[in-house]
């Protein structure tokens, strides 16, 4: 039998999306960041080497990264599939940065703090914290191995002196807490001040324990563990307003935990048809309402985006609003559904828009319009022409995720080359930047990029048949309150802040 174009891509696009959970068949190297700042292109003010000696679960103070020699950049054989970021993400007040790897490790920057000798330094982020999140698993019922790739984390606002984040793989979500200490207790009773235990007999008096200062360590401890809930893999974590509950979803399902109960959470949404051969389209992202506990939005492979109200019933399978924008007949071609199937979802720090991002666009949605997109911006809309040879060598399913600025008027997201875009709301204006390492000089200005189509090529302009399809920019994070933007291009990571700042 052969099978229509369409069904031929739901068969294929499943397949890549639910992997083999529904199929018939059923040393760590270092981490590069790059610093900078500029107004209009960004400034690059330092180069850091991340130490990934990740065996213990902390790691302290004194060492400092700036120190090793950054000669060692330039050697790109170190890098490894591990290496590769596959999350980036600020806490609430900018202060601290986390990344995720590919080898399961969460790598804690943390800024620079300002003075008067140093002013400019204000924007630079140091290496904080470095951890071993997850490890690789086996899946002895389906004979499948679980990756350690940390696919998300979100930070949990900060209440006392320590951070709390979650991070999570394909199947198990962790609650991570990371404090610091900088005193130890001495004079305990029965410990020798090597630790070995005394003998009772030789006790004859009672001491005080005291608090000795001791040079400042930093601890990253698992507080919970919620395991053994998803089936298929988990795309999205999102905390909730009232920071009692969080979701997460993967291909078919999401699912509501409670923070403090590990071993219970309940199925808000369920996709999965009865037989999984009419299975026409999987979740794609999830996130919650950023004020209102009880709303949330996900996104699916068919480029539609369901808002829920939880209020409604204990199950959403029942939208509350369904945005969808009609497609126009005249461009409709074999890779249609595959370019509209929706990467990331995004609300606006205001709550009144939904950001989504597709493979070719970044769309900006109206909570109370639902029949299309009040902006729509062209990420590279040059490679219409190539998603033929992006199809075949699995490009054209690249997730790319989309951020908000902090006044919700500009958004950024990436491309390929290590492109990526900024698109101002206010004045239609936007700009091509590149994240690239070899074009990168201390305090030198990054000049805005062109991709030429066709014709003749201007000599700061390169053509679209240059790009390198294997630099791309997935990831990406903008600070909540100021101008200062996180960039992962495969296993370095760029920060780049305003000028102005």
């Amino acid at each position: 039998m052969v099978l229509q174009s369409s069904e031929r891509h739901y068969r294929d696009w499943n397949h890549r999306r639910l992997g083999p959970w529904c199929s018939p068949t059923g040393s760590p190297a270092p981490l590069s960041c790059e610093t900078g700042c500029g107004e209009g292109s960004w400034i690059l003010v330092c180069r850091l080497l991340v130490p990934t000696q990740v065996s213990l679960l902390s790691m302290e103070e004194d060492i400092d990264t700036r120190k090793i020699n950054n000669s060692f950049l330039r050697d790109h054989s170190y890098a490894t599939e591990a290496d590769i970021i596959s999350t980036v993400e600020f806490n609430h007040t900018g202060e601290l940065l986390a990344t995720g790897d590919k080898g399961g490790r969460v790598v804690i920057f943390q800024r620079e703090q300002e003075s008067k000798n140093q002013i400019h330094r204000r924007g630079e982020y140091n290496v904080y914290s470095t951890f071993q999140s997850h490890e690789p698993e086996f899946d002895y019922l389906k004979s499948l191995e679980i990756e350690e790739k940390i696919n998300k984390i979100r930070w949990l606002p900060q209440q006392n002196a320590a951070y709390f984040l979650l991070s999570t793989n394909d199947k198990t979500v962790k609650l991570w807490k990371v404090s610091e200490r900088d005193k130890r207790p001495e004079g305990y009773n029965l410990k020798d001040e090597e630790g070995r235990l005394r003998d009772p007999a030789t006790i004859t008096t009672l001491r005080v324990p005291v608090l000795r200062p001791m040079d400042l360590m930093v601890e990253a401890t698992p507080r919970r563990v919620f395991a053994n809930a998803h089936t298929y893999h988990i795309n999205s974590i999102s905390v909730n307003s009232d920071y009692e509950t969080y979701m997460s979803a993967d291909d078919l399902r999401i699912n509501l935990w409670n923070f403090e109960i590990t071993n219970q959470s309940f199925n808000i949404v369920d996709i999965k048809p009865a037989n999984m051969e009419e299975l026409t389209e999987v979740i794609t992202a999830a996130e919650f309402h950023p004020h209102h506990c009880n709303t949330f939005v996900y996104s699916s492979s068919k480029g539609t985006i369901r808002l829920c109200d939880m209020r409604a019933s204990a199950l959403c399978d029942r939208h509350t609003k369904f945005f969808e924008e009609p497609e126009d007949p005249s461009n409709r071609s074999f890779f249609s559904e595959i370019i509209s199937s929706i990467s990331d979802v995004k609300f606006s720090h205001s709550g009144r828009y939904i950001m989504t991002r597709d493979y070719l666009t970044v769309k900006v949605w109206d909570l109370n319009m639902e029949n299309r997109p009040i902006e729509t911006y062209q990420v590279h809309d040059y490679l219409r022409s190539k998603l033929c040879s992006l199809y075949e060598n699995d490009c054209i399913f690249d997730k790319f995720e989309c951020v908000w600025n902090g006044s919700d008027s500009v958004i950024m997201t990436g491309s390929y080359n290590n492109f990526f875009r900024m698109f101002d709301r206010n004045t239609k204006r936007d700009v091509t930047l590149e994240a690239s390492r070899e074009n990168s000089k201390p305090r030198a200005i990054l000049k805005p990029r062109k991709v030429c189509v066709g014709g003749k090529r201007r000599k700061d302009e390169i053509s679209v048949d240059s790009l390198d399809f294997s630099k791309k920019i997935l990831h990406t994070a903008w600070h909540p309150s100021e101008n200062i933007i996180a960039v992962a291009a495969t296993n370095n990571l760029y920060i780049f802040q305003d000028k102005v700042n």
